[in-house]
């Protein structure tokens, strides 16, 4: 058996979050990603917050989705560099870059120049608003998508203000955006026989992961505000909660699962209250609803909350931090963090986020150290030795 991708080479211009967590998708599935950066290495090498690690031009940002990659250092201001890339495209499956619109066109190697070296290439370009409209232009950042696309329109508490998520998350959801796009234009050369082009935009993904919040603007007229910590279905009992050291996140929607809580929390006795009746009358009673929740749940800490009540059949969850959640046990038994050892000991990084029954996503080599491979990538493409010490020579690789 083989992964998915296994004979499946990349050619990879990527940068920072998004297109490099996009083919880090692919590689963790079999492609052959191969990493092109420049003399001295990518920025995100040297990334906050841990310094140990960016010295090492390793940071826990960069090693977070560069495993299972080679990398090649080229100098793409020099025309040799231009000639190695499209001596290297004539036996790659697909480009990666997420450049401003143009800049790959002005190098020499954007999707004309290289399709018309190796017509069955596809070329996926990840851009803040894509290669056509009036924006295509402007840089792309998660922060600016975050605040365009509406998401921190929906996030946090009025009273507050607009929020921005804990995470990159437009970068991500770019990202895996462009790994799926990438999947079905390699699945559909299967059978048309031929490359494209592929155009993700950041604004653009980003509104088709929100689009429930859309559709209930566009055919509904409702628009979407902030609800802070409240579920979708708006019920009060899906909402965050105070407990004793803290607090709980309740994902009581129906009628049976409320009636779980009551009486895991020994209030029984609202149901004879007409505040409480039904759902309308939850909502328009809410804060007495609240504080008849909280004053029960005070009596004990988050955990004991987490595992009575969801045993009792009402949903729940304390608030978990990351170094909390890393060992959890359900984690561990579907294998999503994984260890691969290094010269600085062990590292974990977090696979794929699914599972096949066979041959699925895995961590099988070290994010690389810039330019690690560049002769092995050479001489796959037909370079000689003396041909590669050149190229060194003249500081082209």
């Amino acid at each position: 058996m083989s992964k998915p991708f296994a004979g499946v080479r990349v050619l990879d211009f990527t940068q920072v979050f998004a297109g490099p967590f996009g083919s880090y998708q692919l590689a963790l599935l079999g492609a052959d990603v191969i990493k092109v950066e420049r003399p001295g290495g990518e920025d995100m090498r040297r990334a906050p917050p841990v310094d140990d690690w960016s010295r090492r031009d390793m940071s826990t940002h960069w090693l977070a989705i560069n495993a299972n990659k080679r990398s090649i250092a080229l100098d793409l201001k020099r025309p040799e560099a231009i000639a190695v890339v499209e001596r290297l495209v004539a036996g790659v499956d697909v480009v990666m870059e997420n450049f401003r619109p143009g800049v790959m066109d002005k190098l020499g190697i954007g999707y004309d120049a290289l399709s018309a070296v190796n017509p069955q290439l596809i070329y996926c370009a990840v851009s803040g608003f894509g290669h056509s409209g009036p924006n295509r232009e402007q840089a792309g950042y998660d922060g600016k998508i975050q605040a365009m696309s509406g998401i921190m329109s929906i996030t946090g508490h009025p009273e507050s203000g607009p929020t921005r998520a804990g995470f990159a998350v437009c970068d991500a959801l770019s990202g895996m955006t462009a790994a799926f796009a990438v999947s079905s234009a390699l699945y559909q050369r299967t059978h048309s026989g031929r490359g494209q082009f592929v155009d993700v935009a950041m604004l653009d993904a980003s509104l088709a992961f929100l689009s429930p919040n859309v559709v209930e603007w566009t055919v509904g007229g409702h628009k979407s505000q902030q609800f802070g910590n409240q579920a979708i279905s708006r019920r009060p009992t899906a909402n965050l909660f105070k407990v004793k050291d803290g607090h709980l996140l309740l994902a009581v929607n129906t009628e049976r699962q409320y009636q779980c809580l009551l009486t895991a929390l020994g209030l029984e006795a609202l149901n004879d209250d007409p505040r409480f009746a039904n759902w309308e009358a939850r909502v328009a009673n809410e804060p007495a609803l609240r504080a008849a929740l909280e004053a029960a749940l005070a009596h004990a800490d988050a955990t004991h909350w987490d595992e009575r009540l969801n045993a009792a059949g009402a949903p729940c969850g304390r608030v978990w931090h990351i170094d909390e959640i890393v060992d959890h046990p359900q984690l561990a038994h579907r294998d999503v963090l994984q260890t691969i050892d290094s010269p600085d000991g062990p590292l974990t990084l977090v696979g794929s986020g699914f599972r096949y029954g066979h041959d699925g996503g895995s961590v099988e080599s070290l994010p690389p150290a810039l330019g690690a491979d560049s002769d092995d990538v050479l001489a796959e493409a037909g370079y000689g030795a003396d041909e590669i010490a050149a190229l060194r020579a003249a500081e082209v690789i």
